[in-house]
């Protein structure tokens, strides 16, 4: 049983893009068959062959999806965190699920049925279309991923996260949860490699490591170093 009443969770419903300008009749249907689920740090949500029949929204905490080799190496295809979404494939088409999505920490789940919202989307395209643009999204963000992993360096792909991830203030805040390891998952490397990529930048004046934080000190020279090394 879902712990909030159902005019919170129509709130929340309407900040998803996909029910964005719905009814409220049609949010209400939507919102009484909502399920609410709660994961520990650690916790398996489901893995990769599993099949899905909700659509997941995230309403609290962070949760990463994942592929194993066979070996049991770990690639981190994404993080995720509140008020998205996942398991679109699995909403618009009955498929094994491609990956295994792993909590990051205490986190609050809503799943809502693939039938409620197949009938949603079959009533309404622009909400359809919201669905295959966030899909095309993802599709353009793996690519890009499989682009990092094959033509760059460590160290270079590690410098091109931190230019995307930083703010304007050359600040990357660091979630609880994000270990060297985790993030030594996510650019497709070893922690002990990641750890001397990271020491070396920071030698060179770049970057300052910190646990909750890790702050560009010379954006500019980060940015001709990748160059340098395209080159």
């Amino acid at each position: 049983m879902t712990p909030i009443d159902s005019s919170e969770i129509i709130t929340q419903l309407r900040s998803i893009p996909y029910f964005r300008g719905l009814d409220e009749d049609v949010l209400q249907a939507l919102a009484n068959v909502v399920r609410w689920r709660r994961f520990e740090a650690g916790s398996l949500i489901f893995s990769e062959g599993d099949a899905m029949t909700s659509l997941y929204h995230i309403n609290r905490g962070w949760v990463k999806a994942v592929r194993f080799s066979p070996e049991g190496r770990e690639q981190v295809l994404r993080f995720l965190g509140p008020s998205e979404t996942f398991n679109e494939v699995g909403m618009l088409i009955e498929h094994p699920s491609p990956a295994t999505i792993i909590a990051m920490e205490p986190t609050e789940i809503w799943l809502i049925p693939r039938e409620a919202v197949r009938a949603v989307l079959a009533a309404r395209p622009d909400a359809l279309l919201r669905v295959m643009e966030n899909m095309a999204e993802r599709l353009a963000a793996l690519v890009q991923l499989v682009t990092e992993l094959s033509l760059y360096t460590v160290e270079m792909r590690l410098i091109r996260w931190l230019l995307a991830a930083s703010d304007e203030d050359g600040m990357v805040h660091r979630q609880r949860w994000a270990t060297q390891a985790a993030l030594a998952a996510h650019l497709g490397t070893a922690p002990d490699v990641l750890r001397r990529s990271l020491r070396l930048l920071e030698e060179n004046g770049l970057i300052e490591v910190q646990r909750k934080y890790i702050r560009i000190l010379d954006r500019a020279g980060l940015a001709e170093r990748v160059q340098e090394k395209i080159a």
